[in-house]
């Protein structure tokens, strides 16, 4: 009986506490719905919806590594957040370790009466489908650009993406505090982007945009440039000044219905869907009748009714649960199990759901199967088509930029943006217990009255002067072609390309690109067109070794096989007929047996037993196995490994489909 005078206890003290600082007193079911809550709520907030007028909705874009997680790291400190860690926006295992940001997120912050709705988005230019869905939240941008480098390929990615919304942007010159960077440098960097805004047909207004400078790694930013500003003005006030004085607030009416387009979606264990957007029009009220729709040829299609079971909102680094949302808005709400990215939710009156957004198309598709190796079957948990399939489907959901399309016995096509997409979902799926066999990327060609077209990316390199003839002559072989070169300004012996090239030349050379200039030199590449067929590719990659037996590794067995190319296993590894245990130096594959053994003799003699040394293997990571395979491979794709092998594990069945492929 402790347990029930616990709870009766905590409601009428909680009763008091409401009915002496707010003019409602809570139910006590919505009481005990909060209290018993799984959602990441830190505290409730039974407040009213807030002034549009008082609303600034904000995205940070940028280019990878210009400082955009570190920057809103400072934005939320400045405004009396709780940081627990650098870097405080990624919050994926993924993004942590590899230092990326992968998918979007939403946050807000209160700065001087007004809220600051934030939304910190990727840089790279294969998760563009995070970019392109979020920049309908908001009316403004902060442009982060290193001072030092300038825009590159990505930066005109995001660019071109917030100002096709219309979007009015705020240039921040990121890291002025670094020597090398000047006010030359500053003013040569300003004027780039200039020129960049004018090229994507920027508006007038677009183009007279506040330049502030800053680094975000001291935590500060200036209207003037400076590198050391005094200490009272080491922090980011002058920048969130800025964003309320020159974003608009937003467009919005909130005597109207309310509507919201869907523009992100997570799940919970204990409120199911959680659906977050921007509220177009009306308020939304816990306990309102809702319903889900999505647009069709022959027009709006009603998914789902329903009622809102909680409205949220994520302010610095916590959930906070409120009872009402305005038009203008970024919130979440939970009670509807159907509606999914892209959808409208709605009052139940309203029957017309709101524009969708555009998305670039999927520029490269991979085989997603069933891993049918002799060694499947060891590491994973989840090994049906079902279960891969299944997955794949609620991927697709979350993440408007992939397709998945079901193939032949139990496989699925998935089309993506790029190698490091579908690379981070693979990725996924493996700490997630999936075994699979993945198909070497294949490029999505479009056909123009008869013509042939492929993707073209623009790709940016800077490399040390005494690699630029290696660099060239790759890529050459890949059907480059080169637009500008030139020195890098501040940097003596560098060398900057900038140059067209198929996104299926790109296929694997980033680990031959690192290789070659030692880990001096930097690439980045963003999508930019579908043009003509440039014709096939030149001689790109060597054979490889292909094992022809079965069982643990010898090391008598690789000391042979050493000399005829590079190894990608060691000692005490499985193997089986038709897995590829190497490279071969030349450009014809060969069949070996890595497990042969040394055969015993009874005769002792002092040069019998060899003393063998091998070279350390070349183990592969997934990204450089994705980029590596042939169109004949497959990578096997386990929990605890990643093996590269033939499609057809028979030596003969591998000649006979070679010769098919001759003829």
């Amino acid at each position: 009986m402790a347990v029930p005078f616990l709870l009766r206890s905590l409601y009428s003290s909680t009763k008091k506490s409401f009915s002496s600082s707010s003019p409602f007193t809570p139910s006590p079911s919505r009481f005990f719905s909060r209290a018993f809550s799984s959602a990441p709520a830190a505290s409730t907030h039974p407040t009213v919806s807030p002034d549009p007028s008082r609303l600034r909705n904000v995205a940070v874009i940028a280019h990878v590594d210009h400082g955009k997680t570190t920057l809103m790291d400072r934005l939320l400190r400045q405004c009396g957040a709780d940081i627990p860690h650098e870097r405080a926006m990624d919050s994926i295992n993924l993004e942590i370790e590899r230092g990326i940001t992968i998918s979007s997120k939403v946050t807000s912050v209160l700065w001087k009466e007004n809220e600051l709705n934030l939304v910190d988005t990727p840089g790279h230019a294969d998760f563009g489908g995070e970019v392109e869905r979020v920049v309908g939240m908001v009316e403004g941008a902060v442009l982060v650009v290193d001072a030092g480098e300038g825009p590159l390929a990505q930066t005109k990615f995001v660019l071109a993406k917030a100002l096709k919304y219309g979007l009015r942007p705020i240039l921040l010159l990121n890291k002025v505090d670094r020597p090398s960077v000047t006010e030359e440098m500053c003013n040569e960097v300003e004027s780039l982007v200039f020129d960049l805004f004018a090229n994507l047909g920027a508006t007038e207004e677009q183009l007279d945009f506040p330049v502030l400078y800053s680094s975000a790694k001291e935590g500060w930013a200036s209207t003037t440039y400076t590198k050391d500003p005094p200490a009272e003005a080491k922090n980011m006030s002058q920048l969130l000044d800025a964003i309320v004085s020159h974003v608009l607030p937003p467009n919005a009416n909130i005597d109207a219905p309310f509507q919201m387009l869907v523009s992100m979606m997570e799940r919970d264990s204990y409120l199911g869907r959680i659906l977050t957007g921007r509220v177009h029009s009306g308020v939304v009220r816990v306990g309102d009748r809702v319903h889900g729709l999505r647009n069709k040829d022959s027009g709006a299609e009603k998914i789902e009714d329903g009622k809102v079971v909680k409205v949220m909102k994520k302010r610095g680094t916590t959930m906070i649960v409120t009872d009402c949302a305005g038009a203008g808005d970024i919130v979440s709400i939970a009670g509807l199990s159907s509606p999914s990215i892209g959808h409208t939710v709605t009052s139940v009156e309203i029957m017309s759901a709101l524009p969708t957004v555009e998305l670039d198309p999927p520029t490269i598709s991979m085989t997603f199967g069933v891993n049918d190796s002799p060694l499947a079957g060891r590491d994973g948990t989840h090994l049906t088509g079902g279960k891969i399939g299944d997955r794949l489907m609620a991927e697709a959901e979350t993440n408007l930029a992939v397709n998945v399309l079901p193939g032949m016995s139990e496989t699925f096509e998935v089309q993506g943006r790029g190698e490091l997409q579908l690379g981070i979902l693979i990725e996924n799926m493996r700490r997630e217990g999936f075994e699979l066999s993945v198909s070497p990327p294949k490029v999505m060609y479009k056909t123009d009255n008869g013509q042939k077209l492929e993707p073209i990316e623009e790709v940016t390199i800077e490399v040390n002067d005494e690699h630029v003839g290696f660099v060239m002559e790759a890529l050459s072989h890949r059907r480059a072609e080169i637009t500008d070169m030139g020195p890098v300004a501040g940097a003596l012996g560098r060398t900057k390309l900038c140059l067209t090239c198929p996104s299926r030349g790109l296929v694997g050379y980033r680990s031959i690109f690192s290789s070659e200039t030692r880990g001096t030199g930097f690439m980045h590449r963003a999508f930019l067109t579908y043009e003509k067929f440039r014709g096939p590719l030149g001689n790109v990659r060597k054979g490889v070794l292909v094992s022809v037996g079965y069982g643990p590794i010898t090391a008598h067995a690789l000391m042979s096989l050493e000399a005829r190319g590079t190894l990608f296993v060691s000692p005490g590894m499985e193997t089986y007929d038709g897995m590829i245990v190497g490279e071969h130096s030349r450009d014809t594959d060969l069949d070996v047996n890595p497990v042969r053994a040394k055969q015993l003799t009874n005769i002792r003699s002092a040069s019998k037993d060899e003393n063998v040394k091998l070279t350390p293997p070349r183990l592969m990571t997934l990204e450089e196995a994705i980029g590596y395979v042939a169109s004949d491979e497959l990578i096997e794709v386990t929990p605890k490994t990643i093996r590269l092998r033939k499609k057809y594990l028979d030596a003969n069945k591998r000649k006979t489909m070679s010769k098919r492929q001759k003829e």
